[in-house]
């Protein structure tokens, strides 16, 4: 995948019969994936002109020009949408693209390395930097807040964490 790519959403389905689907968006304001058309699939080979037609829960129904029947729809699901990175909009300093911060180092406020950002999750509450631990397979879940990560130096590659005690 290019970093030139970043992810706005997904296609959950088929929605009826007529070629509609779900899609869930990612963006910040979720109406705002319809704007950054044309979307892509991971590999930028196919491309998708969203409609949106109506809000559902988690997400909208939605409408590709290409897709006519349920079977095509359903054969969408699981497709990733992304957008081209100079179609999106610069975020504020204290905001960042979960693609940006994957990979990153990870370093205490004393320098020691915690490992490196293997994933950004978020289960509802707020985002969750996953840590790949040096040396061993397992992760280890910081909050991404201002108070457990102070410092993301995206020209550096890393961040600086402050994590709650015990946590590595």
């Amino acid at each position: 995948m290019s970093s030139d790519l970043i992810c706005v959403g997904s296609i959950s389905g088929a929605y009826g019969v007529h070629g509609e689907l779900r899609v869930k968006s990612f963006c910040a304001n979720p109406e705002d994936i319809e704007t950054y058309a044309p979307l892509s699939d991971e590999t930028g080979a196919r491309t998708f002109s969203l409609a949106l037609i109506r809000p559902i829960k988690n997400g909208f129904v939605t409408r590709i020009a290409e897709v006519a029947t349920k079977e095509e729809a359903d054969a969408l699901k699981g497709t990733q949408l992304f957008a081209r990175r100079d179609q999106l909009p610069n975020l504020p300093d204290d905001e960042y693209y979960h693609t940006d911060l994957m990979d990153l180092e990870v370093f205490d406020t004393g320098g020691t390395p915690l490992g490196r950002v293997k994933s950004v999750q978020n289960h509802g509450a707020a985002d969750l930097l996953e840590i790949l631990v040096p040396g061993a397979n397992q992760t280890v879940l910081l909050p991404f807040t201002l108070q457990a990560v102070p410092t993301v130096d995206l020209s550096a590659r890393r961040i600086i964490a402050n994590p709650p005690e015990g946590l590595f």
